[in-house]
């Protein structure tokens, strides 16, 4: 009787092992599926960033003009209006006399 649930425990035990290493394998075997799957998704990002940048200079060009040009007239726009404030800023500093 002792034997045979040595045998039983040995065989559980056994079965334990061999369910463990399936389970290992089918990780392994996922994991390896998913880093292809990102690594191809990362790859094709790369290629279309790469293909959108090279073909389209031109328009990159044309955009970078177009922000610059709004940029100086928000800064224009920015100075006109604090423009007449820092004259009499200036004004009252230099004639006002300190004793």
């Amino acid at each position: 009787m002792l034997l045979t649930a040595e045998q039983e425990a040995r065989q559980i035990i056994s079965n334990a092992k061999n369910l463990k290493l399936t389970r290992l394998k089918q990780a392994k075997e996922e994991a390896e599926r998913e880093v292809k799957l990102y690594h191809s998704n990362m790859e094709a990002a790369h290629q279309k960033k790469i293909s959108e940048t090279s073909g389209s200079s031109g328009s990159n060009v044309k955009r970078l003009d177009e922000e610059t040009a709004m940029r100086i007239q928000s800064l224009k726009e920015s100075a006109s209006r604090v423009s007449s404030d820092v004259v009499a800023m200036l004004i009252k500093h230099v004639t006002t006399v300190k004793a």
